[in-house]
């Protein structure tokens, strides 16, 4: 997928009037895009669409329309696209719950290094975390991680060639494992064209 330019997107004043109909079209496609993992653990798989929308938005909420403002969101959310070997995703640990928020993240250091995909027949492929900076500190992680799983030419073609997709969370404090549906499975495919 290419990155986003300046071009791809719309001005203040028009994205405020395509907004409601944009967002609707947006959030349609995200639901084949998201992935719940256990009962506190969801992947939002991001692509070229879904990381428009939150530049737009973060240009709309802060009220950006100089051409250096728009370039620092684009250089900020254009390496959450997939790139045609991968797949990427916001990873979120989600509590309700402050107090149990806490001593959870407390006990799931390193959890995003313990994030997987497997295609049937092939190894597993671990998430790379948090290339753009480190969201852990000693005593807890962070409750948001990026993560990108990047396929070798086996893991590729198997997929390409419609394999079951496995995917799960092998941490000694949260473990847990499901196969993707197909609408899931056939729209993170579209990721690797």
């Amino acid at each position: 997928m290419k990155p986003l330019t300046r071009a791809d997107l719309f001005s203040l004043e028009r994205y405020a009037e395509l907004r409601p109909e944009f967002r609707a079209r947006v959030l349609a496609h995200k639901k084949a895009r998201q992935v719940a993992v256990g009962p506190h653990a969801t992947l939002y798989f991001e692509d070229r669409l879904t990381i428009q929308y939150q530049v737009q938005e973060m240009l709309r909420i802060e009220r950006i329309f100089e051409a250096g403002g728009i370039a620092e969101e684009l250089s900020a959310y254009n390496p959450l696209i997939p790139d045609g070997r991968n797949w990427k995703a916001t990873f979120m640990l989600e509590y309700p719950d402050p107090e149990e928020r806490r001593q959870a993240l407390g006990r799931l250091i390193g959890i995003e290094d313990r994030v997987w995909v497997q295609a049937a027949g092939c190894a597993r492929v671990w998430a790379i975390a948090d290339e753009d900076l480190e969201r852990e500190r000693a005593d807890k992680t962070a409750s948001v991680h990026f993560v990108r799983f990047e396929f070798d030419a086996g893991t590729l073609a198997a997929l390409r060639a419609g394999a079951a997709v496995e995917l799960g969370i092998d941490h000694d404090h949260y473990r847990h494992a499901l196969r993707l549906g197909e609408a899931t499975r056939t729209a993170l495919l579209a990721d690797l064209d």
